[in-house]
């Protein structure tokens, strides 16, 4: 199993996917690193040479942020929006969405399940607030 900048990249797949599994990297920049080096997209990752890996790992760690120094970046641009109290900055740390969308009706992912707002919880509540006849 060929290891890229200590992520094993899966042996079965096309060497073009494999290396979307570094963070970071999608298909368009694996293509692109690919054509670089000259190997075939179509070649399965664990037919890759030693020589071949490690022109890929030069390459990405040369040129392109992955892995633990892509998350730090975005995670500590994250934090100073929320430091200087902009309005992405505020949306992120109530986890709400932060790109302009509705959130009304929708956005249960980031909102999380409904909560029921006025439902009575059991019969002693509901007895105990109908009015007297």
């Amino acid at each position: 199993m060929p290891r890229i900048i200590g992520v094993d990249i899966p042996n079965e797949k096309r060497v073009e996917i494999a290396l979307t599994y570094l963070y970071g990297i999608g298909r368009t920049l694996a293509n692109r690193i690919l054509a670089e080096v000259g190997i075939s997209p179509d070649k399965k990752a664990k037919d890759l040479t030693d020589s071949e890996v490690n022109a890929i790992t030069h390459i990405i760690q040369e040129r392109h942020k992955v892995e633990g120094d892509l998350r730090r970046e975005e995670s500590a641009n994250v934090r100073r929006l929320i430091s200087i109290g902009a309005y992405r900055g505020i949306r992120h740390k109530r986890n709400l969405p932060a790109r302009g969308q509705r959130s009304k009706t929708n956005a249960r992912t980031c909102k999380g399940p409904r909560k029921t707002i006025g439902a009575f919880k059991d019969k002693a509540q509901r007895k105990a607030v109908k009015p007297a006849a």
